[in-house]
């Protein structure tokens, strides 16, 4: 059984030494899962505009809203290059650098693993697999709003997981996930949670603070994932051959 006392220690210690590198691995991970979409964020300014010059000439009517239409291909353009750019590129970043954070709480430092699956044959397995659970998620969400973040939680595990066996199987590592969560969901969040407090304190600096969170927050996460790794192996839920772990117990 752990708790967040003990994982956020084992972190604070991992971290000493290796501080930078991993903030540097943790700002692309930052920027690599960032999600929602501000598509429509300037309707309402766009639409009370134009109620207020409703009086006006027909032609001013017609110029504001073609400006309208194109502001919004233009911003619809954009949305679909950065989901585009995140499936290609982030996906893979994302799983390369929660390996780096996993090796780095086993003892190894190594910033090459954030791009360590681009020039594998495993590239083309992670980005279907997180695809995959994205689609999960937002079809989750759209069910309602609770069952999206439980299943948020329920798949959390899915890069570490592809981290450590990336050809594990699409459906195979959300099924993994899952089993790994099923009664830590709530801990988990907790465990997020106890973050609050930095990070409100971090937007204290104009939000930069945040970004040396990060290092502190994603090697905490990885110390989880071990230990929930663990446990599964110990629970006969997965094993060393199926994540493409040695085992030192023969």
């Amino acid at each position: 059984m752990w708790t967040r006392e003990s994982l956020k220690s084992k972190a604070k210690e991992v971290l000493q030494g290796n501080y930078w590198k991993a903030f540097w691995v943790s700002l692309v991970l930052v920027i690599v899962t960032v999600n929602g979409s501000s598509s429509g964020r300037n309707n309402s300014k766009v639409n009370g505009g134009i109620d207020k010059i409703a009086g006006s000439a027909r032609p001013v009517i017609s110029d504001l809203f073609r400006l309208y239409l194109k502001l919004s291909m233009i911003i619809a353009s954009i949305l679909i290059i950065l989901i585009i750019l995140k499936i290609l590129i982030g996906f893979i970043l994302e799983v390369g650098g929660r390996k780096f954070f996993i090796k780095l709480s086993e003892g190894e430092v190594n910033m090459g693993y954030l791009g360590h699956y681009f020039n594998r044959e495993s590239y083309l397995d992670i980005v279907l697999t997180m695809l995959l659970r994205d689609v999960y998620l937002i079809l989750w969400t759209l069910l309602l709003i609770i069952p999206g973040i439980i299943k948020t939680y329920a798949y959390s595990m899915v890069p570490y997981i592809l981290a450590d066996n990336p050809s594990i199987g699409y459906n195979r590592a959300i099924e993994l996930s899952n089993s790994m969560t099923d009664g830590e969901k709530w801990d988990i969040f907790v465990l997020e949670l106890s973050f609050l407090g930095w990070f409100l304190l971090g937007t204290l600096a104009l939000f930069i603070g945040q970004l040396f969170v990060y290092p502190y927050y994603y090697t905490t996460k990885a110390e989880l994932y071990l230990t929930l790794r663990q446990e599964a192996i110990a629970n006969g839920l997965t094993s060393y051959e199926e994540l493409n772990l040695p085992n030192f117990e023969e």
